[in-house]
């Protein structure tokens, strides 16, 4: 992007829009979620251009929360907010009005359930941070912040802006963060809607820990590290929880907007005043009030709380809405700059290898993935916020399961991969649908029939734990009712390996096969019984006869893969690959036998009721491409097997890892969308590995359709 300006008035720039992928961006607001988007996207190599209406001599606001899923996409795109003073949320414990505890939650075990930790920072430390990364002269793409730079007009149809000075910028997108009172909104038909007071307003202030510590009647209240501490009457409250390293306490003093009617404003930065701040909480305990008072005089703010209508389009032509642009939230559950910040990594991702031509429709696109997230938290956020005596029964653990239990940049990427596969014109879609539209000439879907009570078995198994947004990615694209048991970010999985032996329907001879097995997942038929097993997106086998078999007649998800195995006394090694490429390496080491009696498993390494799958098969014809002939969800399960496994003999691993490497097309012409996205699995653990012997494997003749 180029910039022109003369003193006498605007001038267009010179070069215009781009037209390579990497897009020239422009985003109106330089706070955290217009910071993020910049730091995103210019990583994606893009030229960025924030325009920030403040000298940014200083950020306004205290502390904030930084919740699991806001932190995830912080540390993905390098920011770490422990370096910055973020203390972790360990506790909860609320207070009536007048003192009396009604609970207290310690928060550190259910946040392991979270790959990301939930923290509390100071808004003004995290800015600087997102600054820093955002305008550093080193990595990719390239971020320039203009400061003291009010746009006051944009053109959607040419991404240009227009500053108050006259100049005009020119770009292929722009991205609105200008907040509540969004200029840019009103460019959007059917949005110039106008902000109101939410009937709440909130005083806001810092106090220094230490005050409180040295205070006998008040130091009972920070005690505990990374406590946050409400105090509940019918219509108000307050609100404190730490920051900076723990030495710093945050208030926030949430109550009926009229009690502060001549001072409150919409601008964090209304003074406001400390005997006012007592009057409104004057039914308080004591001991909160002395907290209270510890509030330096003039440092107290007041501001009205701000809600809006619900706008049903966030882009027109090339803007969108980002942020409190396009849906400003109450702050009872914290979330307002997490949401930000997720679009923000929603921006970035369907930004990403993009054709300026498609800049409109990849901006509905990320309008679709975010609205419906967006607006649902709002909602519970005006829940959270209504006067205790009106708020019932909320269902608080599902609000934090709903808000935490989000990966936003591996969700925005399905949704990319999902709208690039709905492009394609008549694709052949083919097993595994997982991974999209499958290349080669033809394609059948097959199964496995082993019938052999006597067929010999050493299966080497490898369980992990990883990221349970990027296993659920592996689930049959745009088909409902699968999901996780567990609510976490975290789930596991096992690569588990099988060489097959004594075969009577292969004239006695055998073949390997090797398969990620996804543990925990539930299936939910349409009449709401709910199946339990662990979910097989795909098998590789390094003998086409089973391939053929298996995907055709039982609707298992297989594909070829040479598979060599290197086993010694106490190590068991796998090696697979295809036409001399290797892509998996498997290591097993420190083998020692153990009780077979101790110990089940079943194929995948795990005692699993049972294996889900899903059957596909496209309908004949050149002229058919892209219409299925049949698909539906299978189940095997090992109960009503006509042959149980039995094992002899069973050693575990002191020691195990795997690599996964995608190389390129032209290593695996048939192959690479498949293996690169394996390559995409993080290992957070190994949680165990061994190697089962044994006798009787099932031909698989139970599995069937679900219903």
């Amino acid at each position: 992007m180029a910039a022109g300006g003369s003193t006498n008035g605007a001038s267009k720039s010179t070069n215009g829009p781009s037209t390579s992928q990497n897009l020239t961006v422009l985003i109106v607001g330089g706070g955290i979620g217009g910071l993020t988007a910049a730091i995103a996207l210019r990583r994606d190599g893009h030229n960025v251009h924030v325009f920030e209406k403040s000298s940014l001599a200083r950020e306004t606001g205290a502390a904030f929360h930084l919740a699991p899923n806001a932190n995830g996409i912080l540390r993905r795109l390098g920011i770490f907010a422990e370096t910055i003073g973020a203390n972790r949320m360990n506790r909860l414990t609320e207070y009536t009005h007048t003192g009396e505890q009604e609970r207290s939650i310690d928060l550190t075990e259910p946040n392991k359930q979270w790959q990301h930790p939930w923290h509390l920072a100071h808004r003004i430390d995290l800015h600087n941070k997102l600054k820093q990364a955002a305008t550093d002269s080193a990595g990719s793409g390239r971020a320039e912040l203009h400061t003291s730079s009010q746009v006051v007009a944009i053109d959607p149809a040419t991404a240009s802006i227009t500053l108050e000075n006259g100049i005009i910028f020119e770009g292929d997108v722009i991205i609105a963060a200008d907040g509540v009172h969004s200029m840019c909104r009103r460019s959007i038909p059917g949005c110039d809607v106008e902000p109101f007071g939410s009937g709440k307003s909130a005083f806001r202030f810092l106090v220094p820990r230490k005050r409180a510590e040295e205070d006998t009647e008040t130091k009972k209240f920070v005690q505990k590290e990374g406590e946050l501490t409400i105090w509940y009457a019918d219509d108000r409250r307050v609100v404190m929880y730490p920051t900076s390293d723990n030495t710093i306490l945050n208030f926030v003093c949430i109550h009926p907007s009229e009690d502060t009617a001549e001072i409150s404003g919409e601008n964090w930065d209304q003074t406001g005043d400390i005997d006012l701040l007592l009057q409104v909480y004057s039914s308080f305990g004591s001991d909160v009030r002395k907290l209270l008072s510890k509030a330096e005089s003039g440092s107290v703010k007041v501001w009205t709380l701000l809600d809006m209508d619900t706008i049903k389009c966030w882009t027109n032509e090339r803007l969108a809405l980002l942020g409190d642009a396009a849906h400003p939230f109450l702050p009872h559950q914290g979330q307002g700059a997490a949401v930000a910040i997720e679009d923000a990594a929603a921006l970035a991702v369907v930004l990403s290898r993009i054709k300026t031509e498609e800049v409109p429709e990849r901006l509905k696109l990320y309008e679709d993935i975010r609205m419906e997230r967006a607006t649902r938290i709002q909602d519970h956020s005006r829940l959270m916020g209504k006067d205790r005596r009106d708020q019932g029964k909320l269902d608080m653990v599902g609000f934090t399961n709903y808000n935490f239990g989000h990966d936003e940049y591996d969700h925005a990427m399905q949704r990319l991969r999902e709208w690039r596969w709905n492009r394609m014109p008549n694709a052949y879609w083919r097993m595994p649908i997982a991974f999209g539209p499958m290349p080669g000439p033809r394609q059948t879907h097959e199964g496995l029939v082993r019938v052999s009570d006597q067929s010999t078995f050493t299966t080497a198994s490898i369980k992990f734990k990883t990221s349970r947004t990027v296993l659920q990615n592996l689930f049959p694209p745009g088909r409902s009712g699968w999901r996780f048991k567990d609510p976490g970010t975290v789930a596991y999985a096992s690569f588990s390996q099988t060489t097959l032996g004594k075969m009577e329907w292969l004239g006695g001879s055998g073949y390997h096969h090797i398969g990620l097995y996804v543990h925990g997942v539930e299936y939910e038929k349409s009449d709401g019984t709910v199946v339990q097993g662990t979910y097989l997106p795909l098998l590789f086998e390094s003998l086409t006869d089973p391939i053929v078999s298996g995907r055709e007649e039982l609707g298992m998800p297989k594909l070829y893969t040479s598979v060599d195995i290197y086993r010694r006394s106490s190590s068991y090694r796998i090696r697979t690959g295809w036409q001399g490429a290797l892509w998996g390496e498997f290591h097993l080491e420190g083998l020692s036998e153990m009780d077979p009696s101790t110990e089940k498993g079943s194929i995948s390494g795990e005692a699993d009721a049972g294996i889900l799958a899903y059957r596909y098969i496209p309908k004949n014809g050149f002229t058919n491409k892209g219409v299925a002939a049949e698909e539906n969800v299978v189940w095997d399960a090992f109960e009503d097997a006509t042959t149980t496994p039995r094992p002899n003999k069973i050693l575990k691993a002191a020691k195990a890892s795997f690599k996964i490497e995608p190389l390129n097309w032209d290593e695996l012409p048939t192959l690479h969308h498949v293996i690169s996205r394996l390559a995409e699995l993080p290992v957070y653990e190994i949680m165990g590995a061994k190697v089962v012997e044994g006798v009787g494997v099932p031909d698989v003749s139970t599995s069937r359709p679900i219903e």
